[in-house]
């Protein structure tokens, strides 16, 4: 019966997706209102004095106080618990840091104190924890209780009477490659809360064993929550089963496998294109978190871990029926918005991971997290399936989120750090319910039989020489296997990829291809700049393709370029007449200090020139060149720093004259040209209230002189997977063509 109800869910979906294929999208990504992204709060500003600017952050479970001024988010990494004033939501402020004896799993807020759950275990055989309560005025500890186990998730019972702790005893996913079972067994606990004071005399032990079909023995309980009636849901991910618990007397009121799912048209390969070819069948479900939606309904994030992981959520009531399942809605709809993390193909996709229910203005909105995509889907109850109602980009692996509705507001917690790799650091983002135009994505694709057009890492763009709506992009050596040229309708907003080209060599994807640059040939097809590594085998070459992407002319970097070659080649191409020139995006070898090369190819004559860019100098990073884009008279260039987030300095458009380049031969000394800043892009890099990304790597001018920019998201690859897509000029910066 389930089986057959899950396969008419999936056929219901495609045929919905294939119904609205021909106009384009599953349906609108965005919608006239909704929540937009008011700002972002980074975890090292909550560092504790004795601890230096690099080490490790992370903001995982977060809640809210009852007004809805503070919010307390656990930090595994630091071992304790952060602190934020929200009094004034657009600018948040660091308010301390709780340090404790162990690593905080989760949190939750009663009246003026933050109930933690602590895991101070030895091993994974011998599991321990308790459950504290600190003041979050004073600082001070109020209680803690033994818990005899290692805890995960915990919730307070809403009239306050106690509290319940999901005792994990996690698995070691090392041992035995994690196969089930491990002993000692997980179980729940209810620790008894007097007069808003946690009552460790008063703590109820309730097992699961027996329950699930799969390792009965070794029940491993993931999330909690409670509802109304004081009923208890609880997922346990690993047995991928789910158990209802009755809170005033401890008795197992229902449990049922939490079952499994069909996915059809799935991306299962992690080869380096977005395919959305594959099929999983009887995918289990494995669910992580948990949210009641009213006292019969709970909503459950579908991440995975053991076995499965079907990329969505699910819909129960309490006698285990499936009410809703989302099947790929959510993946698909990441996937349009450039957020399908590729290199999660193989495991469990996009992972919803988090969630919240909360009630604004008289609608119920449930949120689900995407830890791979860091993404936040927004839908809107109805008491049947739910209507989609937009996505929110909330910085590297959302863990969490606490919904505000009396102020109208939602927080997430992202939980990654890259400290270690030089990359953003962990976040918590605030986002405000509003009656305006949302604002993201700024750009999406459309679907395209039944599948959505995977795409990510844009990494060059040009406008069409005919049409002053439509450009085209290109993606970087991220997808390796489906190197691309996107056709972009920019008269819409968000703007739209309608198609997509793939770049080929003898009818097959062409390898050894690292695209930043395109331009158009003036005949229907493309000029493409190739970056190389010729560590890695990827040559610095120019190729030229037919309007459908077709290879028909390779033209490789001249022995006297390849002499003086690093790995930072190509990153802009544009034309100009006959002639083709190229933005080198970093120094070579014979470059002086702070200087790069801007190359020459004459498309007749076969003959190679080339002058030098002067960059601006910098004590941190790099800086370097992105884009390159003849208009009119002149060449602009995107100049850029290698930084992010408030070390961000050089996000800039430059024009030099044309006039005034006049290049020589390779094996002569190059004139430097003259430069002159025309634009700055912090202002709309900083416009959507995200940190501020270090690539803007594509820019174009159409024939109506309208100029339009586009960042790079790394492929969604230890990165927030955010693409900003923008007219210059619409975030209060003026810009002209003028000289």
């Amino acid at each position: 019966m389930a089986v057959n109800h899950h396969r008419t869910l999936r056929m219901t979906f495609l045929a919905v997706a294939c119904s609205v294929a021909a106009q384009g999208a599953i349906a609108d990504i965005t919608q006239p209102a909704g929540f937009e992204r008011i700002s972002s709060f980074s975890t090292v500003a909550n560092l504790p004095a004795d601890k230096s600017l690099d080490s490790e952050t992370s903001a995982e479970i977060i809640a809210a106080t009852e007004e809805g001024n503070t919010l307390v988010y656990s930090d595994g990494p630091l071992g304790g618990l952060g602190i934020i004033n929200i009094t004034n939501p657009k600018q948040p402020v660091a308010d301390g840091f709780i340090a404790l004896q162990g690593e905080p799993t989760s949190v939750d807020v009663l009246n003026h104190t933050v109930i933690s759950a602590v895991n101070t275990s030895e091993s994974y055989t011998q599991p321990s924890g308790i459950i504290g309560q600190w003041d979050l005025k004073t600082r001070q500890q109020l209680a803690g209780c033994d818990l005899g186990g290692q805890p995960d998730s915990v919730a307070i019972a809403k009239d306050a009477s106690f509290v319940a702790v999901a005792i994990e005893n996690e698995r070691d996913e090392d041992l035995n490659d994690g196969v089930l079972p491990q002993y000692p067994a997980g179980h729940l606990t209810l620790v008894g809360l007097q007069d808003g004071m946690l009552d460790c005399n008063a703590v109820r032990k309730i097992s699961f064993s027996g329950l699930a079909e799969i390792a009965p023995t070794d029940p491993e309980p993931e999330f909690v929550a409670i509802n109304n009636l004081n009923e208890i849901v609880v997922t346990l991910q690993e047995n991928n089963h789910i158990a209802i618990v009755d809170g005033n007397t401890g008795k197992v009121l229902n449990h049922f496998s939490a079952g499994a799912v069909a996915l059809n048209n799935v991306d299962v390969e992690e080869e380096g294109a977005l395919t959305f070819d594959g099929q999983q069948e009887n995918r289990k479900r494995e669910p992580d978190a948990v949210k009641w939606l009213d006292n019969d309904r709970f909503v459950t994030a579908n991440e995975g871990d053991y076995e499965g992981g079907s990329r969505g959520f699910t819909i129960f009531n309490k006698k285990g029926e499936v009410l809703f399942e989302s099947g790929l809605d959510f993946e698909y709809r990441a996937a349009m918005a450039g957020h399908y993390p590729e290199k999660r193909s193989g495991n469990k996709g996009i992972e919803p991971e988090g969630l919240e229910i909360g009630t604004f203005n008289g609608e119920t909105y449930i949120f689900v997290l995407s830890e791979r995509a860091s993404l936040v889907g927004v839908y809107r109850d109805t008491g049947g399936a739910p209507e989609f109602v937009q996505l929110l980009p909330s910085g590297i692996s959302p863990e969490s989120a606490a919904a505000i509705p009396g102020r109208n507001l939602l927080a997430t917690a992202n939980e990654k750090d890259l400290i270690e790799d030089g990359g953003a650091r962990a976040h918590v983002m605030l986002f405000e319910q509003t009656a305006t135009t949302n604002q993201y994505p700024q750009i999406q694709s459309v679907m395209v039989n039944g599948k959505p057009i995977g795409w990510g890492a844009l990494s060059g763009l040009v406008a069409d020489q005919d049409n002053a709506n439509r450009l085209y992009a290109v993606n970087d050596s991220f997808y390796k296997g489906q190197p691309s040229i996107f056709l972009i309708d920019a008269s819409s907003k968000p703007a739209k990829i309608t198609k997509q080209l793939v770049v080929k060599r003898d009818g097959k994807p062409a390898k050894k291809l690292d695209l930043e640059g395109i331009t158009t040939d003036g005949n229907g097809g493309f000029w493409l700049a190739s970056e190389g590594r010729t560590d890695k085998g990827i040559p610095h070459a120019l190729y030229r393709t037919d309007a459908e992407g077709n290879i028909t002319q390779t033209v490789n970097f001249p022995p006297e370029l390849l002499a003086v070659e690093k790995r930072y080649g190509a990153e802009g191409i544009t034309r100009v007449g006959d002639n083709l020139w190229v933005a080198i995006q970093r120094s070579w070898k014979d470059d002086p200090k702070d200087t790069v090369k801007l190359v020459r190819y004459n498309i007749k004559t076969r003959e190679w020139s080339a002058v030098r860019y002067p960059t601006e100098p910098t004590t941190k990073g790099w800086v370097g060149l992105s884009e390159i884009t003849a208009y009119g008279d002149a060449l602009y260039l995107i100049e850029r720093d290698n930084q992010l987030g408030a070390d961000a300095r050089v996000k800039r458009l430059t024009r030099v004259n044309l006039a005034d380049a006049k290049p020589v031969a390779l094996t002569e000394e190059l004139p430097v040209v003259t430069k002159k800043t025309v634009y700055d892009f912090m202002t709309d890099l900083k416009s959507t209230n995200g940190y501020v990304t270090d690539k803007i790597e594509g820019f174009a001018i159409t024939k109506d002189g309208r100029a339009f920019a586009v960042t790079d998201n790394d492929g969604v690859d230890d990165s927030a997977g955010e693409t900003l897509f923008f007219e210059l000029g619409v975030n209060g910066q003026s810009f002209s063509l003028a000289k």
